[in-house]
């Protein structure tokens, strides 16, 4: 991380596993990522470049479709309208 966050205890989390290989954890479960564009904690490219490790793996088992990632402006921030349509859709709410 680029900056000091109080919420983050985890000691060199950001040098051992990528967020990427995180996520590679949960696989295959439904993934779903907000990103402001002015959000401090990392810039766009490199939250696209994670995201593009994550669609690879659960393209390569047809799983595309349980994924997504939501851009807007604004910083740290949770927008919520297209999470909550993947929630609809994962898993399958009312």
């Amino acid at each position: 991380m680029n900056t000091i966050e109080w919420e983050m205890p985890y000691f060199n989390m950001g040098n051992t596993f990528s967020y990427a290989e995180m996520v590679y954890l949960i696989f295959p479960r439904p993934f779903m990522v907000e990103r402001g564009h002015d959000d401090l904690v990392q810039p766009d490219s490199w939250v696209a470049s994670e995201f593009a490790k994550v669609r690879y793996l659960y393209a390569q088992f047809n799983l595309v479709d349980r994924i997504g990632i939501q851009y807007f402006n604004g910083g740290h921030a949770s927008k919520n309208d297209e999470t909550f349509e993947f929630l609809h859709k994962h898993p399958n709410w009312p």
